[in-house]
């Protein structure tokens, strides 16, 4: 950077020089000019100074004062040389307004400011002796550009403590205005961002990183950030960083992957899927095996059971500590603990995730085996203790995230970080089944259920938007939704029941994403499965619109065709009194509700015409009245599936009939 800006420099030196040279040749408006030679050596004296400075300066506003003194020198010259003519003729015929020389002389006067303030903000922090640095010249028309440029200096060269009220400035900046963003980018502000999240003090870092996050409005400048190397950074905060840091990098990286949804993948190779889900699960559920052994794959549904109904008797007899368990390609093995956020009496949900964690005792039986070995063939007990160090160590680093005074931070601390990352897994997961399959094949289904049952309200909102997220990829990757939502595993069952939980209650914010997260799952439930229709039933005849909509749309996600089960789940629905409910809303419900509650009538007359509590709620006549609303029609699709759900009707019911044809 040194070489370019000399190279900056070396134009307008010589233009300095020329204009001094020739103002000493000066045969007319000699005083006028002597002013002007003046206050060019000022400024020259200044370039020199910064050429000799080269290393330090802050490249754009060199570039660009450097830019606007090059142009007023060059009219200063050019001003001077008519100055020069020689004969009376000449200089009879050049005539220069003193006006002429009032301009230039205040042109090089701002010039002179701006190289000044140049070279006092590019200034390290202990020569700059924390003084008001002021505005030059050239932010007269734009003041914001300058106060960026300043912070952005700070950034480079001053303390750590003046790093980390530049960045909190620049935090304030890019909260407030969408432009003073990008010109925070645009200015270099991002690498010297991201120099104080690796290298600074904890307050400097949580600025800088909360100013990363902010800056990433928009694809571009999230694309920007990416090539300056975010991904590393973060990736390093999180696998090491303190905890207060760690919790807003999180944040950040959920804000730039809802902004560039292209990043997502770039921060996956970077491995912050798994270290988010670390600290999901730090104190929520143990540390698990997945990301250290990779093999013993694939085995049965029933040998799963089998092994749960085994190690659940085990722990019992106090014998499970040596025991090898098998495990299911959809659930890792884990080892059991005390609920962490739980009461001493243990709650169904402590009791799934304790037996699913007891599965993993197995896997670290061998080495617990191999160190008694040790012991019993009388081998020294230096091998048996390397042992179980090696063990120990296993255990603490499977996540990758350092834990290293983590169980001693404030609960806050600890709540919040679990929120960011709940909720950077939501927006790293939308739409993308790679990030989706990772996240299931670790123990984050099991943190999202448990979080959902006993985490802060925030910690719970995210866990259910990321639940949201990922079943809205599995609804559509059946391979995904076959390895991940088997109905007979523990993590499958615990998330299930958490979202049932909610819904049934019907009474916060997280109802609408479990109403949808359950509405995903829908082809994963057995025709013997039906607990979650009647609360979903209840829920149409719920008082906000959203809300009945959303429950339409999951029971369509039942009774549709394109489900496999759609004639048991659709019988379901009318048994749960849903026909009386969906002719009110076809009705009398709002336009948003109507048109789900038209679809999903449509397919349970579809696949039960011959139901009596059809007839008796006069589902046809509805069906009919419907198809005559303009607002309802204009879709194609439910146009279509309205002419087929009156035409099975018909072959077995009459219009206006309480019974069988």
């Amino acid at each position: 950077m040194a070489d370019k800006v000399k190279q900056i420099l070396s134009r307008p030196i010589q233009l300095a020089d020329q204009v001094v040279k020739a103002a000493d040749e000066a045969t007319s408006n000699k005083q006028d000019c002597a002013e002007l030679k003046s206050k060019t050596e000022k400024l020259s004296a200044l370039l020199r100074q910064a050429a000799r400075a080269s290393s330090d300066l802050y490249e754009r506003p060199t570039r660009r004062i450097i830019d606007d003194t090059e142009q007023v020198l060059e009219k200063a010259l050019a001003l001077v040389l008519k100055c020069r003519a020689n004969g009376l003729i000449k200089r009879v015929f050049t005539i220069i307004p003193a006006a002429a020389f009032r301009k230039m002389s205040s042109q090089l006067e701002n010039s002179i400011g701006d190289v000044s303030w140049l070279l006092r903000v590019s200034a390290s922090g202990d020569d700059r002796d924390d003084e008001y640095l002021g505005l030059p010249p050239i932010a007269a028309n734009e003041p914001i550009l300058c106060l960026i440029w300043e912070q952005i200096a700070i950034l480079y060269t001053g303390s750590l403590d003046n790093k980390s009220d530049a960045a909190a400035s620049l935090v304030s900046l890019a909260r407030d205005n969408d432009r003073y963003g990008k010109l925070i980018i645009e200015e270099g502000g991002v690498g010297a961002l991201l120099k104080l999240v690796k290298d600074g003090k904890l307050e400097g870092q949580e600025n800088a990183a909360r100013a990363i996050g902010l800056l990433g409005r928009d694809p571009e400048s999230v694309e920007h950030m990416i090539h300056s190397g975010v991904c590393s950074v973060f990736a390093k905060i999180l696998k090491e960083g303190p905890m207060k840091v760690q919790s807003v990098v999180a944040w950040a990286v959920s804000e730039l992957a809802s902004h560039y949804p292209k990043c997502q993948d770039l921060f996956a190779q970077h491995n912050i899927i798994r270290l988010l889900v670390g600290h999901l699960a730090f104190e929520t559920v143990q540390e698990h095996s997945k990301y250290a052994i990779t093999s013993n794959k694939a085995i049965s549904i029933h040998a799963v059971v089998v092994a749960s109904s085994k190690n659940t008797n085990s722990i019992a007899n106090g014998n499970n500590s040596n025991n090898y368990m098998p495990h299911d390609d959809d659930d890792d093995k884990h080892r059991q603990i005390p609920h962490p956020m739980g009461n001493k009496t243990p709650s169904q949900m402590h009791t799934v995730v304790t037996n699913t964690m007891a599965m993993k005792a197995g896997s670290m039986g061998n080495v617990t085996n191999q160190s008694n070995n040790v012991k019993s063939n009388g081998f020294t007990n230096n091998n048996a203790k390397q042992n179980h160090q090696l063990q120990h160590q296993q255990n603490h680093s499977l996540s990758g995230v350092s834990i290293k005074g983590r169980e001693l931070e404030d609960p806050a601390t600890k709540a919040y970080m679990k929120a960011m990352a709940a909720r950077a897994l939501w927006q790293l997961a939308k739409g993308n089944a790679p990030i989706c399959r990772s996240i299931t094949e670790s123990r984050a289904l099991l943190c999202f259920a448990v979080l959902l049952e006993k985490g802060s309200e925030e910690v719970q909102y995210n866990s259910a938007m990321a639940l949201m997220e990922i079943t809205s990829v599995a609804e559509q990757d059946t391979e995904l939704r076959r390895s991940a939502f088997k109905p007979n595993t523990p993590a499958c069952k615990a998330v299930v029941d958490q979202l049932l939980i909610i819904i049934e209650k019907a009474d916060s914010d997280l109802l609408i994403p479990c109403i949808k997260a359950i509405g995903n799952l829908a082809r994963t439930f057995r025709a013997t499965e039906t607990r979650m229709i009647s609360p979903l039933v209840k829920l149409l005849d719920e008082r906000e619109a959203e809300v009945s909509r959303e429950a339409a749309i999951a029971l369509t996600k039942f009774a549709c065709s394109d489900n496999y089960l759609h004639d048991d789940h659709s019988k379901a629905i009318i048994t749960a009194g849903g026909a009386k409910h969906l002719v009110q809303l076809v009705y009398f419900g709002e336009q948003i509700v109507q048109l789900s509650a038209v679809v999903l009538l449509c397919y349970i007359a579809m696949h039960v015409p011959e139901s009596e509590e059809l007839a008796q709620a006069e589902v046809l006549p509805v069906l009919e009245w419907a198809s005559k609303q303009s607002c309802i029609i204009q879709d194609e699709i439910i146009e279509s599936l309205l002419q087929d759900a009156q035409s099975k009707l018909k072959l077995f019911q009459s219009r206006g009939s309480r019974g069988f044809h």
